[in-house]
């Protein structure tokens, strides 16, 4: 009894990582994933390191997490992965609100975002 097992939702050749609620609007998000999308794994990894927004920390642990996923769960050779993708999504949005002049209110929103990074392993070179 019981459910079939889900079809894997990626190639044999793809590992991914996902992170919610991160603390940065996706705008911000979007800027640092542009910034590696295509790149090599180990020149990802480099930009992140000296990339001087806040967010790139949080951006580098989970590419590593990707990394992580491909080489103990799918067998893959680090040496030839690469970023395939970086997708930034809305999450929540915090509902803050300052007192102001008049007895109005100043309304403040913090929002957060979702983060998938998928790596690859590139073909041989013959």
């Amino acid at each position: 009894m019981g459910k079939n097992a889900a079809e894997r939702p990626y190639a044999d050749n793809e590992a991914m990582a996902f992170a919610k609620q991160i603390r940065t609007s996706p705008q911000k998000l979007n800027l640092v994933a542009a910034s590696i999308r295509g790149m090599d794994c180990e020149l990802a990894l480099a930009e992140l390191q000296f990339s001087r927004r806040r967010i790139a920390d949080e951006v580098k642990k989970l590419l590593e997490s990707a990394i992580a996923n491909a080489e103990n769960n799918h067998q893959l050779d680090v040496d030839r992965l690469y970023v395939a993708e970086v997708t930034v999504g809305r999450a929540m949005v915090m509902k803050r609100w300052r007192a102001r002049a008049r007895g109005r209110v100043g309304r403040i929103q913090k929002p957060l975002s979702n983060l998938r990074v998928i790596v690859r392993e590139r073909k041989e070179k013959v």
